[in-house]
């Protein structure tokens, strides 16, 4: 292990499936920090075509855990959704950890990413304001007076929280129709920014319109009025654009690049969210979601005309 490394004292979940390319890649970046703790969900194959690819991650991982550590696996012999797999994976790493870091198969992480989240753990842990570390930073780097941001906002791409926080998690959503009618309650949701965006995205996700486990973490946050912790400087890089991509399509506009060798010992005293950070996320969320649409319109045109 090279000396700028420690060795990761806190607990690693790695979220997998069938994508041996990328989990090679995040294994690798988790594999120069050693956790003394590790865990590996694995979802099972949805049909005999995946049952090769989901057992070729598995091997490699097994293969390849060279150091001193604790594993704990959650090998799935059927396919769940990408709702309940990740969700119930989770769920499963906080019945055994007070807190904790999460990488999906598809977010490399920079050796950075690891001390950091360690280090706000530790800081935050009995601040039940902040609800989640979080690694990534899509604008890559922003000035800032702080080495961290604080938002309403955050990816889940590399991030890192604790038990209690996570145990305001619900998959279900059960509080969605009895909340919506509360006037406050609606109100703070239309201080946000690109709040329409967000109804919207509640709204399919507790009437089961979308397969995704993250809206309702989102919905916990925000019910809670919890911030995210987010480093100045980005230390994660989602590769999970690809033909086995699962919820990621469409997403390389927000590729950027991960830092290495900064420090993050500069703190916000304030509890208040960076309006201006929040704002300028969801203007690039506008832009990439018209990339996308325009990537799509493109793609149809081309396939039609190949078709006379």
């Amino acid at each position: 292990m090279p000396s700028n490394i420690k060795k990761l004292n806190t607990a690693v979940l790695i979220i997998t499936y069938k994508r041996l390319d990328t989990t090679k890649q995040v294994f690798e970046a988790i594999k120069k920090v050693k956790p003394t703790r590790l865990y590996i969900s694995s979802n099972g194959a949805k049909n005999p075509e995946e049952y090769k690819k989901v057992n070729a991650v598995r091997s490699y991982l097994d293969d390849n855990i060279d150091w001193d550590c604790k594993v704990y696996k959650l090998n799935r012999s059927e396919h769940l959704s990408a709702k309940l797999s990740i969700s119930k994976a989770i769920d499963w790493f906080f019945k055994n950890e007070d807190m904790g870091i999460i990488l999906e198969d598809d977010c490399v992480p920079s050796s950075l990413f690891f001390s950091f989240c360690e280090k706000m753990l530790v800081h935050y842990q009995n601040d039940k304001r902040i609800f989640q570390i979080s690694g990534s930073n899509l604008l890559s780097a922003i000035e800032s007076p702080y080495d961290v941001v604080l938002a309403e906002t955050g990816t889940i791409w590399g991030w890192a929280t604790w038990a209690d926080r996570w145990n305001e998690y619900d998959v279900n959503m059960a509080n969605f129709s009895k909340l919506i009618k509360e006037k406050p309650f609606t109100e703070a949701l239309r201080n946000l920014p690109g709040w329409r965006f967000r109804w919207k995205a509640f709204k399919q996700t507790f009437n089961n319109q979308i397969d995704t486990w993250d809206y309702q973490w989102i919905w916990a946050r925000f019910v809670n009025r919890g911030l995210v912790v987010i480093p100045r400087y980005n230390l994660v890089e989602n590769i999970g654009e690809g033909a086995d991509a699962t919820n990621t399509v469409g997403q390389e506009g927000y590729r950027v690049r991960t830092f290495e060798n900064k420090e993050f010992s500069h703190l916000p005293t304030h509890f208040h969210p960076d309006k201006n950070f929040e704002r300028m996320i969801f203007k690039l969320k506008i832009k990439n979601a018209f990339r996308k649409r325009l990537k799509l319109f493109f793609n149809t045109l081309t396939f039609r005309r190949s078709l006379k």
